[in-house]
């Protein structure tokens, strides 16, 4: 016979498989006699051990990544030229420092073409008419296709405003946006009861025409708020501290319109400028291509830089479906990092995300977040700090008990199985010399061991390998 006693360390993290789902079980001071029998048939090989008590821990694999405490990608809000660049590739920089400017002669003629379209409908040069010259269903007929348009340029320059990269000239834009809507919304409201009462008879006509020029200049304010909003963005500020990564240089044409211009300047009758209207997009992030320098050109929404705060990190880890309700914050995790070969790291779960991830094949996972606690190398010093954005196996201890009566995960016949009971787990116990089926109660099932709540006493000898050949009665020495 030979003994084989089961190491009461914790293993370490195992790479997933496709389903990401494993368990893992450590028996502690127990140690299971095997022997190899034979019952007239060479082939048929039976082990045998002794019930003992040990460590059993359930664990849920995952695939996972270092994350950074905050990130930010800040995209040009406007085609042009790097006119300054005030930092270099991988310097670190704090919120609020100028990290370049942008010159883009088109994105300031577009502002001043805005100014000017507004300072003309001041003036009642760009409102709606002469109400002399004006039925009342001309009327009836504008202020219907007015408000079609200026739903339509207000979503759109909403939607235009959301693509400023810098957070805070964002919120700004999509505040003037909203402000625009709001105001507009209001006098188109009294130009429509002020239209209603000229087709009664009742109302005044050139009180009418003078709401619906009123409510058009909103449009014109609009465009002006949009347009200086991405001069502004122009000079391009760090929103967040941390380590500056540089785009690709290269780049070219691309709208330099600000949100919602194209459409806002259009309904207001202004030319618009050579190149203004062309498409967006990030070219400038070809492989190899050279960072930024002073002078490159760029397109509206290519990427000038990456801002990466690795101050502290984090860990995600996506779980899937059939395992997510067994993760709750507080579990611990054992953690394998890619790139830093044997080291040992830990993490928390802090949160599960709620939000379902659906693959490619169909798979449905959940986002878990898990704080970083540090690693171990293989020597036992403090391991290398990983970089964000590396790969790693997290292992979530979802069950863990200590001191329990244990059987080897082999020695369990499934409910269901060829021997096993349809309605329980069961186990092979040899008594006498001869085995009997015997239903058992698992608590926390592991990968090698697994917990037995009843069924069994510690100590009681268990068939271990080759339970599917054993018979009841067969005799097992």
């Amino acid at each position: 016979m030979r003994a084989l006693t089961r190491p009461g360390s914790v293993p370490g993290p195992r790479r997933p498989a496709a389903r990401v789902l494993s368990v893992a079980a450590v028996g502690t001071a127990a140690a299971l006699v095997v022997a190899g029998c034979s019952s007239g048939d060479d082939t048929a090989k039976i082990g045998t051990g002794r019930v003992a008590r040990g460590d059993v821990q359930q664990v849920v694999d995952a695939a996972g990544q270092v994350q950074p405490r905050a990130s930010s990608v800040l995209t040009a809000p406007a085609a042009g030229t790097v006119a300054t660049l005030a930092v270099t590739d991988g310097q670190e920089v704090q919120a609020g420092q100028v990290l370049m400017t942008i010159d883009s002669p088109s994105a300031v003629q577009a502002l001043q073409q805005a100014e000017s379209a507004d300072a003309d409908a001041a003036k009642g040069g760009s409102g709606s008419g002469s109400s002399s010259a004006m039925t009342p269903s001309q009327l009836a007929a504008q202020q219907r296709a007015a408000e079609r348009d200026a739903q339509t340029r207000f979503a759109a320059a909403e939607a235009q405003a959301r693509t400023i990269s810098d957070p805070t000239a964002q919120a700004a834009a999509l505040a003037a946006v909203q402000s625009s809507r709001t105001q507009y919304q209001l006098l188109a409201s009294q130009t429509q009861a002020l239209v209603d009462q000229v087709n009664a008879g009742l109302g005044n006509l050139d009180t009418a025409v003078a709401s619906l020029g009123s409510a058009q200049r909103i449009q014109t304010r609009a465009a002006v708020a949009a347009a200086q909003a991405t001069v502004d963005a122009l000079t391009v500020k760090a929103p967040i501290s941390g380590r500056v990564s540089l785009g690709a240089s290269g780049g070219g044409g691309g709208s330099s319109l600000p949100a919602g211009a194209e459409q806002l300047l259009a309904g207001s009758g202004l030319s618009l400028p050579s190149g203004a209207g062309g498409g967006g997009g990030d070219t400038s992030g070809a492989a190899g291509a050279p960072v930024l320098t002073q002078g490159a050109a760029v397109s509206q929404g290519s990427t000038l830089v990456t801002l990466i705060d690795a101050s502290t990190l984090s860990l995600t880890a996506d779980v899937d479906e059939t395992d997510v309700l067994t993760v709750t914050p507080g579990v611990k995790a054992n953690v394998a990092v890619d790139a830093v070969d044997g080291a040992q790291y830990r993490g928390t779960v802090t949160s599960v995300d709620p939000t379902a991830q659906t693959g490619s094949g169909g798979s449905v996972t959940y986002t878990v977040r898990l704080s970083y606690d540090g690693g171990t190398g293989p020597d036992g010093a403090p391991a290398a700090t990983p970089l964000p954005g590396m790969s790693a196996t997290v292992s979530l201890v979802v069950k863990s008990v200590t001191g329990v009566v244990e059987v080897p995960a082999s020695a369990i016949l499934r409910a269901g199985s060829q021997h096993g009971s349809k309605d329980s787990d069961s186990v092979w116990v040899v008594t006498g010399g001869k085995a009997e089926r015997r239903d058992v109660t698992i608590g926390v099932r592991g990968d090698a061991d697994v917990e037995i709540t009843k069924g069994l006493r510690e100590g009681e000898t268990v068939v271990t390998d080759g339970t599917a050949d054993v018979t009841p009665g067969q005799q097992v020495s």
